[in-house]
C-alpha cells in the first residue's frame, strides 16, 4: 500500500509522485531536483501538499511513514508541542489495546475535519477578523495566521483529542465490563486490572 504525504495530495502540474531516496548515512536525495535535501525540506513539501514517497535507496522499501513520524518528533521537541505527556502515554496504550484501529481512524477523521474546515473558510470567503478575506489567503498567509493562533489552536486540538481519547477509553472499559458479564466464568487477562 503506497503512502502519500498530505493524505491524497496530488503532485503539482499532474506529474507523478516525487521520490525521495534515503541512504544508509541518513541522507535524503530528491530525485526530482537531483540533490540532497533535509527533513526541513520534506516538512515544507508536506506543508505545500506535494505528493511524495520516501524509499530506501538500497532495498526500495517505502519509508515515508518513518520520515513523517521523524518530522512530527522534531516538531514536538521544538517550540510548543501539540500533545501533552498524558496524551502521548495514552496513544502508546492504544497500541496494545483492542481499540487501536478505531482510535487511529478517529484521529484521522478529526484531522481531516479540521483541514476541511480550513478549506471551507477559504472557499466561502470567510473573514478572519479585521475584515480580512480568507479567500485571499495563500499558503504563506495561512501559515502566519495559524502561527498567530498557534497557542489557541494547539490547545483546542489538544483538548479535543484528549476528550476523544477519554471517550474511547470509557467506551473500551464499558465493552470490557459487558463482555465479562456476558461470559462470567471465563478469565479475561488484563480485564479489571488497575494500571
Amino acid at each position: 500500500m503506497a503512502t502519500k504525504a498530505g493524505l491524497g495530495a496530488r503532485a503539482a502540474g499532474g506529474r507523478g509522485i516525487r521520490i525521495i531516496k534515503k541512504y544508509p548515512n541518513r541522507r535524503l536525495y530528491d530525485t526530482a531536483t537531483s540533490g540532497y535535501i533535509t527533513l526541513a525540506d520534506v516538512r515544507q513539501m508536506v506543508i505545500e501538499n506535494t505528493a511524495f514517497q520516501v524509499r530506501d535507496a538500497k532495498t526500495n522499501d517505502e519509508l515515508t511513514r518513518q520520515i513523517l513520524l521523524q518530522i512530527i518528533l522534531e516538531e514536538e521537541a521544538a517550540g510548543m508541542p501539540m500533545f501533552s505527556n498524558e496524551m502521548l502515554a495514552q496513544m502508546i496504550r492504544f497500541y496494545a489495546g483492542a481499540m487501536q484501529g478505531v482510535v487511529g481512524g478517529l484521529f484521522e477523521q478529526n484531522v481531516r475535519a479540521f483541514t476541511d474546515f480550513q478549506r471551507k473558510m477559504v472557499e466561502q470567503g470567510a473573514t478572519l477578523g479585521n475584515g480580512v478575506d480568507a479567500s485571499k489567503f495563500g499558503p504563506e498567509l495561512w501559515q502566519q495566521f495559524m502561527q498567530m493562533q498557534a497557542p489557541a489552536m494547539q490547545g483546542v486540538m489538544g483538548n479535543y483529542l484528549e476528550q476523544s481519547t477519554k471517550m474511547f477509553m470509557d467506551m473500551q472499559q464499558k465493552m470490557q465490563e459487558s463482555t465479562k458479564q456476558f461470559f462470567p466464568g471465563f478469565g479475561f487477562p488484563g480485564f479489571g486490572e488497575k494500571k
